[in-house]
């Protein structure tokens, strides 16, 4: 199970990073999670440099794929050379747009006729580009999901974990990751967020 998270030049660690850790709490010897960059290496929002540990050809046949936001998504999509190379396909793969990555979906065709997440500053490009744009934190609609908001990384990380691995294993993601003495009262926020839109959730193990 290969999980790619797209991380551009001038992305937001939030957005990534955070997903990296919640999905990597996963541990199973199949369970990939990479990030996957054009570059070698991608600079962020911040400073932080990153090297890929994927390429955009292999996210192409990940099983899930998150696309990550940053300073520079406007560029992305405005790339018709690197756009092209994002090739995704909602019928083979789990697509998850966090933040501006909800543009990228967006500018891909994958929102068509889908109502959206984004973050604030996204959301006017969003909706020019013809998609409705809800005001919470995740929704998701088959296989394609949207998040808005850094803090909804854990949510879009759980979502998949949940459809791929079940909502008991998406639970244990994200109560390892809570605040001690808010484990129970953040998971039950987070599932009552994630809960609608796992109808196709794997059974528990």
């Amino acid at each position: 199970m290969h999980i790619a998270i797209l991380t551009f030049e001038g992305f937001n660690e939030l957005d990534s990073l955070i997903a990296l850790g919640v999905l990597n709490r996963v541990r199973k010897a199949d369970w990939r999670v990479s990030i996957a960059c054009p570059t070698p290496r991608v600079r962020s929002m911040n400073g932080v440099v990153i090297e890929s540990m994927a390429s955009l050809q292999e996210a192409r046949s990940a099983d899930a794929v998150i696309v990550g936001s940053g300073m520079q998504t406007r560029e992305v999509v405005a790339n018709p050379a690197l756009m092209e190379q994002l090739r995704l396909d909602p019928s083979l793969q789990l697509l998850a747009g966090q933040c501006s990555g909800t543009l990228v979906l967006a500018k891909l065709g994958l929102l068509q006729g889908v109502p959206a997440c984004t973050d604030l500053t996204t959301k006017p490009w969003v909706i020019e580009a013809g998609v409705e744009v809800l005001n919470q934190p995740l929704y998701a609609r088959g296989n394609v999901a949207t998040a808005g908001g850094c803090l909804a990384s854990p949510y879009l990380a759980a979502w998949i974990i949940a459809r791929l691995e079940g909502i008991g294993a998406a639970e244990s993601a994200l109560h390892y990751v809570a605040p001690v003495g808010e484990k129970e009262e953040y998971v039950t926020r987070a599932m009552g967020n994630i809960a609608p839109y796992l109808e196709h959730a794997v059974a528990a193990v």
